[in-house]
């Protein structure tokens, strides 16, 4: 099992940037595909990216695309979301999520941070 902690929320212009961190526990981070999700005020959770056990291959969804980029560090035990050229449309509460390589869905979910994008 592995618990996910989110940090780097806040408030930015449109156009600004933010970087959202995703602290895990365990010594096994490694073993575990890591992925970005949001839900907006109204709306269902999405999927924003994922990032393979080595950081070697990663998948955006195609409204992020180019603005957003997902890294890791399994030395730190944390996956990064740098996003930039915000847009008020991603304003949500972001989630830091892990799957097993072998599980169908991603099992272990942070608590969420906030980002506000004000146009």
């Amino acid at each position: 099992q592995v618990q996910l902690v989110e940090s780097g929320g806040g408030l930015v212009q449109a156009g600004g940037s933010l970087r959202l961190s995703c602290a895990a526990s365990g010594r096994t981070f490694s073993s575990y595909v890591m992925g970005w999700f949001r839900q907006a005020p109204g709306k269902e959770r999405e999927f924003v990216v994922g990032i393979a056990r080595s950081g070697g291959s990663t998948s955006y969804a195609d409204s992020v695309k180019g603005r957003f980029t997902i890294s890791r560090d399994n030395a730190k035990n944390t996956v990064y979301l740098q996003m930039n050229s915000l847009k008020p449309e991603d304003t949500a509460v972001y989630y830091c999520a892990a799957r097993r390589l072998e599980a169908r869905s991603y099992e272990f979910w942070g608590q969420g941070t906030q980002v506000t994008v004000s146009s």
